[in-house]
């Protein structure tokens, strides 16, 4: 790498790859997406390393797995202590800026960033808190089905609100950039809601695809027929109270191939502001999901656990100045975002990290010299009752939970995982060797028993703080933006021509390039 690159970062919520032309859908339409991965480094096996929205962001923003960080669930607080790749860029000296969600649970509602351009889409305060001394109770808070239930075409919902104010912001901002002296590099984080559930979408997106056009799911199970932590699922999200219909099934998943192709969008708007104003050819552009949605595989929705539709997400990086397009076939995940954005604010030299981490960077596989083929996941939020790990390696993914029977499934000739390794009766010599491994693996790897406890000691002082500020007065957390209208568009204390000179861009007679 010969110069510091601008690092642009797009984040989806819940947007599975295999709903991305990229990743070999053959209808839903993401022009801007194909045309990523056409230029770029296409990982086909990338993962997140905790299904579910809070712990899979701070996962990725620290490089460090849940368990090290207290990252449990949706409403962990996410200690103002732990370094961001944030922290470590602007130590570098880039700007770095954020838009959208990003879902930090506490008071500190920056981690590193120097500008937040909106609020978050979600509260920043403990009411989310799971309780695994009540499993059998449901708060109104969880999922349910109304996002199945009532899924289809809409006006306008709160996500679309969001959404389009994240996408403004960062349009602006990126103009600001282009038209402003540019001194420091920028690390910009735009991070959008959709095509998170509720699945409701606009006419103009509904009608991107017809019926015929969306498939039903895969596999169908019936509860009997599943694990013990997808029974919990179905409880904790209220998947037993009310059968679906084939058309609601399908309208949900209509609208959110919809709401893909929205994704796409606003994906589009900003690469031509990058293309328009000459930054594209010094900025890595950066793809990913915080986790996928099941869409009713196997009988499930939404996200939480570790089958492929839950914890696998698209990853591309675009910077064909530097890394030559292609694709990467080994396992890796979004820990491994931190050292790579480190890699790439030194230019690629080697660089030691101040505090530990357990992603591994991405440039030997961005560069084709090696790189790791492994992904370590943990699952501490809803519908769990003790730990959850997992390990991906090779072809083989392994979960455990003290809770559970394990589960070892080989994707290579088993990609929809309906064959447990570990639970066949007449399971043979290399099954019971590989079990034997893994299992070793995990108990040097995690303490599950003091895991556990650390989990719902969290929990039950989330809880008795939650409740004691919903007393009184309330206070909150959420990230509130501040605009300084005194120094916006034209004001009397700023010179006229100089200030309509710098907001025009291109400048007159200074060409864009």
């Amino acid at each position: 790498m010969a110069r510091r690159p601008n690092i642009l970062i797009l984040m989806a919520d819940q947007m599975i790859p295999q709903a991305l032309g990229a990743y070999g859908n053959p209808t839903v339409r993401t022009p801007n997406i194909d045309r990523l991965a056409e230029s770029g480094v296409v990982f086909d096996s990338a993962y997140c390393n905790s299904p579910l929205c809070a712990p899979s962001r701070y996962v990725f923003l620290s490089g460090r797995l849940p368990s090290a960080i207290g990252a449990y669930d949706n409403a962990a607080e996410f200690p103002s202590t732990v370094p961001t790749f944030a922290h470590y860029l602007r130590l570098a000296g880039y700007r770095t800026i954020l838009s959208g969600k990003m879902h930090f649970c506490g008071a500190d509602q920056l981690h590193g960033f120097e500008e937040r351009l909106t609020t978050d889409i979600y509260p920043a305060d403990f009411g989310w808190t799971p309780d695994w001394t009540r499993p059998d109770v449901r708060p109104s808070w969880y999922h349910n089905m109304s996002s199945v239930r009532d899924a289809g075409p809409c006006l306008r919902t709160n996500q679309l609100d969001f959404d389009e104010e994240v996408v403004f912001t960062s349009e602006r901002k990126l103009y600001d950039i282009a038209r402003g002296r540019r001194e420091r590099p920028f690390c910009f984080v735009v991070s959008l809601t959709h095509p998170h559930d509720p699945y409701a979408i606009t006419e103009r997106y509904w009608n991107r695809h017809s019926d015929a056009e969306v498939p039903l799911p895969r596999v169908t199970l019936a509860p009997d027929e599943m694990d013990p932590h997808s029974r919990r699922l179905r409880h904790v999200c209220a998947m037993d109270e009310m059968p679906l219909s084939e058309r609601q099934i399908r309208n949900a998943r209509r609208a959110y191939y919809g709401s893909v192709a929205y994704v796409d969008d606003q994906i589009g708007r900003l690469m031509t502001v990058l293309e328009e104003t000459g930054l594209a050819e010094d900025t890595i552009v950066v793809l990913l999901s915080d986790h996928g949605d099941m869409l009713g595989e196997r009988g499930l929705w939404y996200k939480m656990s570790f089958f492929e539709s839950a914890c696998r997400i698209p990853l591309i990086v675009r910077a064909p100045g530097w890394f030559q397009a292609g694709r990467v076939a080994a396992s890796v995940s979004s820990m491994d975002l931190l050292p790579t954005l480190v890699d790439f604010a030194h230019d690629g030299a080697a660089t030691s990290l101040r505090t530990p981490i357990d992603g591994r960077s991405l440039l030997p596989h961005l560069q084709r010299s090696g790189g790791h083929d492994e992904v370590i996941g943990e699952y501490l939020g809803e519908g769990a009752v003790a730990p959850i790990v997992m390990i991906r390696r090779g072809s083989e993914k392994f979960i455990h939970s003290p809770a559970d029977p394990d589960q070892l499934y080989d994707l290579s000739d088993d990609p929809d995982e309906l064959t447990n390794r570990a639970g066949q009766p007449a399971a043979g010599p290399a099954e019971a060797d590989a079990l034997q491994r893994y299992r070793a693996e995990v108990d040097r790897r995690w303490d599950l028993a003091r895991l556990h406890e650390e989990v719902v000691a969290s929990q039950q002082l989330r809880l008795l703080v939650g409740d004691a500020l919903r007393q009184g007065q309330h206070r909150s957390w959420d990230f509130q933006p501040f605009t300084d209208a005194g120094t916006s568009y034209m004001r009397n204390h700023l010179d006229l021509d100089d200030l309509e000179a710098m907001a025009r861009f291109p400048r007159p007679g200074i060409p864009a390039q």
